[in-house]
């Protein structure tokens, strides 16, 4: 495993974030999409993160607030989206420390669960699980094994039964 230091992004973080997701992704989507979000009343500082290698920007998670609603119930949660690696230091554990570094911040900062869209062969292993284990539906049509969540704390998605509503931000 790669030495890394995981913080807080600062605004001077920025450009360097935007190009580890230009790295990691084809295309530009992620790298708008976390702009937009940090744009928005939906983010949250402290759950923006980057790991810093040799003095240099490597990796990037951001965590921003989404719902779930129900026919008479909205329920605050987290989203995780997206978490990057520069290719070339890709598989060698920054993703995962980044991802727990996340997870133990937004506990910290009072939030109980986190939704994400992803692999169903790697984000298992840090906790996360069809949302259908609590009755929680994507907004659109994705395989149910892709579509998961975690709980920060015992029971932090038990009661939020429903749809997830991601923000306009979101949308491109």
């Amino acid at each position: 495993m790669i030495n890394v230091e995981i913080r807080e992004e600062t605004a001077s973080d920025f450009e360097a974030i935007r190009s580890v997701l230009l790295n990691a992704f084809e295309g530009g989507e992620e790298a708008d999409l976390v702009d937009r979000i940090r744009s928005s009343e939906f983010y949250v500082p402290e759950l923006s993160l980057v790991a810093v290698h040799k003095k240099k920007v490597v990796g990037h998670i951001l965590f921003s607030e989404i719902e779930i609603r129900s026919n008479n119930t909205t329920s605050k949660t987290l989203a995780l989206a997206p978490v990057s690696v520069i290719e070339k230091l890709q598989g060698n554990g920054i993703g995962a420390k980044l991802i727990m570094n996340g997870l133990d911040q937004a506990t910290r900062s009072g939030y109980d669960s986190v939704i994400l869209l992803g692999h169903s062969d790697y984000y298992p292993r840090f906790g996360f699980e069809p949302t259908s284990t609590w009755e929680i539906q994507p907004p659109f049509d994705v395989p149910h094994d892709n579509f998961m969540g975690i709980e920060l704390v015992p029971k932090g998605l038990e009661e939020k039964k429903g749809i997830v509503q991601y923000p306009s931000v979101w949308q491109l």
